[in-house]
C-alpha cells in the first residue's frame, strides 16, 4: 500500500479534511456566518395580504432575502423599520423553516406562507432579552415557501390571519 503524500491527497480524503477543518474552525468561533449584504444588494417587491373574500387588508414594500447570505442576516442589525415596510424571504421550494430573533432591536410579525400564498402561521416575536445567546433564542418553526416579516403588530392592526393570502407583485 502506497501511503504517500500524493496518494493520501487524492479521492475523497482532501475534501473530508477541509470540510472537518471548516466545521471545527466554525464552531470554535474562528470563522463566522457568511458577511452581512449591503442594502444596495437587496431588490424590493410589494407584497399584499388579502383575506378569503378578496378584500385587502394591507400592503407593505419589501427588501427580497433570497441567497443564504440574505437569508442568515434577515433584519438583524437593523435599528428599525417603517411601518409599511418588511423583509420577504424566498426559498425554491416550499419547506419547514425556522427563524429567531438574532441581533434583533425592535419586535416583528413572523409570516409563514405556502407555495400557493396562504399563510399558514403568524408569530408576534418579541426583542430577545439583553445579552441572550444563539443557542438560547427562541425559535419560530413553520412551513412555507415564503416568510414575511414585518414590525410587530402590523397583522393585528390590519386583521390578517392565518388563511388569509398573499401576493407578491412581479
Amino acid at each position: 500500500m502506497d501511503l504517500s503524500a500524493r496518494t493520501l491527497l487524492k479521492g475523497p480524503i482532501p475534501f473530508l479534511i477541509i470540510g472537518v477543518v471548516a466545521l471545527l474552525a466554525f464552531n470554535f468561533g474562528l470563522i463566522g456566518p457568511p458577511a452581512p449584504p449591503a442594502d444596495s444588494d437587496y431588490n424590493w417587491t410589494e407584497v399584499t395580504v388579502t383575506d378569503e373574500s378578496g378584500q385587502q387588508l394591507g400592503v407593505v414594500t419589501a427588501r427580497i432575502a433570497d441567497t443564504p447570505a440574505k437569508r442568515y442576516t434577515g433584519l438583524s442589525n437593523t435599528t428599525s423599520m417603517p411601518a409599511d415596510e418588511g423583509m420577504l424571504f424566498t426559498y425554491d421550494s416550499e419547506g419547514e423553516h425556522t427563524f429567531v430573533m438574532r441581533d434583533m432591536d425592535f419586535p416583528l410579525d413572523i409570516i409563514f406562507v405556502d407555495a400557493n400564498g396562504t399563510i399558514t402561521k403568524i408569530y408576534h416575536a418579541p426583542v430577545p432579552p439583553e445579552g441572550t445567546n444563539n443557542s438560547d433564542l427562541t425559535r419560530y418553526p413553520g412551513t412555507g415557501q415564503y416568510i414575511l416579516e414585518v414590525n410587530r403588530g402590523w397583522t393585528t392592526d390590519h386583521g390578517v390571519s392565518v388563511g388569509d393570502t398573499v401576493t407578491v407583485s412581479e
